[in-house]
């Protein structure tokens, strides 16, 4: 059994990066991967955009999750030594730029955009255009970027919606829905989310001084 899941693991990563390689071949948009950027087995890029510089991965940064940039707009731009969990959705219709050292934990979702409008019928316009003709190039869906400082961390199940800043250091409890702005250093947790406590000086650390794993002592 073991060798089976991991012949279907590996068949799994073969086809994503095949995928995007074929779309590289076709000359259609990707992503920019900086040097030792990874793309893990359960990674999805899906660039609907015009170029690849929509989608950009820092250094050293490891996504298992799904990016999606909208073919009306959209920025996605990760920082170094930043992760992304299995079971992520960020997708972008504007900008979702996020720092350094950002740990974003599974099953989370980053939207800068309401990702449909609020009209019934205009939803169902734009439900029908998608399964005819494909994401529409001009339509407004709301759009306000998202930014995630630096050595933030979001925790399992939560959601950050549109126009919202989470600041450095801040940490989003598990199944938190983010309305509003997070300040630096923070927690929050709760739908909408709320502030908890603000974290300590020993609990802020030495933050941004080193890009290199620690060695044990």
């Amino acid at each position: 059994m073991a060798a089976v899941r991991r012949s279907r693991l590996l068949k799994l990563t073969f086809d994503m990066h095949l995928s995007l390689f074929l779309r590289k071949l076709l000359g259609r948009p990707t992503c920019l991967l900086a040097e030792g950027a990874r793309l893990g087995r359960t990674a999805r890029v899906i660039n609907i955009g015009r170029r690849s510089s929509q989608i950009q991965i820092g250094a050293s940064s490891i996504i298992d999750g799904q990016l999606l940039v909208f073919p009306h707009g959209g920025q996605i731009s990760i920082g170094e030594w930043s992760f992304v969990g299995e079971g992520t959705r960020i997708w972008s219709a504007t900008h979702i730029d996020i720092g350094n050292r950002v740990m974003i934990s599974h099953n989370v979702n980053i939207f800068d955009s309401l990702t449909h409008p609020l009209s019934a019928s205009l939803r169902h316009q734009h439900f029908q255009h998608i399964t005819t003709l494909g994401h529409p190039k001009n339509i407004d869906l709301g759009e306000q970027p998202v930014k995630i400082g630096d050595d933030a961390w979001i925790a399992a199940g939560a959601m950050v919606l549109r126009g919202v800043v989470i600041g450095q250091g801040a940490i989003v409890g598990a199944g938190a829905v983010v309305t509003r702005d997070v300040a630096p250093w923070t927690v929050v947790a709760g739908n909408p989310a709320r502030l908890v406590r603000e974290l300590s000086e020993h609990e802020r650390g030495h933050s941004g001084h080193s890009t290199t794993m620690p060695m044990t002592p």
